[in-house]
């Protein structure tokens, strides 16, 4: 009899536990569920709110969203590139940090958090600690994506041996040609040597810039400015002389400094015909400018002008016209008047513009501030290629 009381006391029991135990489990897969239907829900919210450009609301959206389901790792990507889209680099930061600071993250995802963090740090401009991590991804699936960082930091940090190193990578991995920028960063280490008095270094480094792109013109240019510094005119003037030969259209770029180098070498007449033969092939202002500076009759200065001017009708070309113009033609009175005016009217044709983002520039300058872009100015004005474009 003791035996089955005790088992008519363990049955109410059991059932007791068991009623228990269900109703914990019914609460926990309610609150589960409420979750993540309350999930997606502020998640569909948030892309509403993108696609309607109202990152704020978005932002509050996703940031709801997190919270309810904080192992939504896609969610913690889509909240930190909002961040980073709208400036906030710091509260970008701190969602990428948080996601690799979770011990439960797969290597692939851990990966695109440090991908992601490296772009927050590049974007605030801390290059230092953008670089480490760009760095320790050099190896992992993102390394095209690292090692391009990488040259724009070494650009940047002007470490050029650094940024010739990872160019070779890059081109190595079949990422594209990157031989001209090569060669400008070579001219830019030959640039360095030459502040510090490093001729024979400067040197070097400009003949591996041709090596390693044959076409390139900047590494002449720099070579007739060394001859020039150890007073060599003729040597100056043959390097210059071959960027015709290499690259026909760049002739303007060096053209007033070969007037003044065939001036200095007693060759005034023979390189004002050497000049006047590139100008009629390949018809530039400064190529015009040079071939002025070297004819010594005023009359023959004026139809040169003239002559330009019928053949290529820019503004650029009747300012020169101007200029050679006699007072016995035009009273000073008058060519005052229309100077002040085509200088008003020239004052922003007469500017450089880079091909690939339109940013322009007073001088010529082979690497664009802008789009970081090298070599993307075309040899001529904005009037001029407007003029070619007709």
């Amino acid at each position: 009899m003791e035996f089955e009381l005790w088992w008519l006391l363990a049955l109410p029991i059991t059932f007791g536990l068991g009623w228990l135990a269900s109703r914990l489990d019914l609460r926990q897969w309610r609150r589960e569920s409420e979750l993540k239907r309350d999930a997606p829900l502020s998640y569909f919210r948030g892309l509403n709110f993108l696609l309607s450009e109202q990152q704020d609301k978005a932002i509050d959206a996703f940031i709801e969203a997190v919270t309810a389901d904080p192992n939504t790792v896609d969610l913690h990507f889509a909240l930190g590139n909002l961040f980073r889209r709208r400036g906030e680099y710091e509260r970008a930061v701190r969602v990428h940090q948080n996601l690799l600071a979770r011990g439960d993250l797969p290597s692939a995802e851990r990966q695109r958090a440090q991908i992601a963090l490296a772009q927050d740090f590049f974007k605030a401009g801390l290059l230092d600690r953008a670089e480490s991590v760009y760095t320790a991804l050099a190896t992992s699936p993102y390394q095209s994506e690292a090692l391009a960082a990488l040259l724009q930091i070494h650009e940047r940090t002007k470490e050029w041996p650094r940024a010739i190193d990872i160019a070779g990578q890059l081109e190595r991995l079949g990422a594209g040609s990157y031989g001209r920028q090569i060669a400008h960063y070579w001219c830019e280490v030959a640039m360095q040597c030459q502040q510090s008095h490093d001729l024979t270094g400067a040197l070097d480094a400009l003949d591996k810039a041709v090596r390693v792109h044959p076409q390139a013109v900047r590494p002449w240019q720099l070579r007739a400015g060394i001859a020039q510094q150890q007073g060599d005119a003729a040597q100056a003037l043959e390097h210059l002389r071959h960027i015709a030969q290499i690259q026909p259209d760049f002739t303007a770029l060096a053209a007033l400094d070969m007037a003044r180098l065939f001036r200095e070498t007693g060759q005034a007449q023979a390189g004002r015909d050497w000049l006047l033969a590139k100008l009629q092939d390949y018809p530039a202002i400064d190529l015009l400018d040079a071939v002025l500076q070297l004819e010594a009759d005023a009359s023959e200065r004026y139809h040169l002008a003239l002559t330009y001017l019928q053949t290529h009708k820019s503004l650029l070309a009747a300012r020169r016209v101007l200029d050679q113009t006699s007072t016995a033609l035009s009273p000073e009175p008058a060519r005052l008047a229309l100077a002040q005016a085509l200088d008003g009217a020239l004052k922003n044709r007469q500017r450089y513009r880079c091909a690939a983002c339109g940013f322009e520039a007073r001088n010529y300058t082979w690497h664009c501030p802008a789009c970081q872009g090298w070599e993307t100015y075309p040899p001529r004005r904005t009037e001029e290629l407007q003029l070619l474009a007709v």
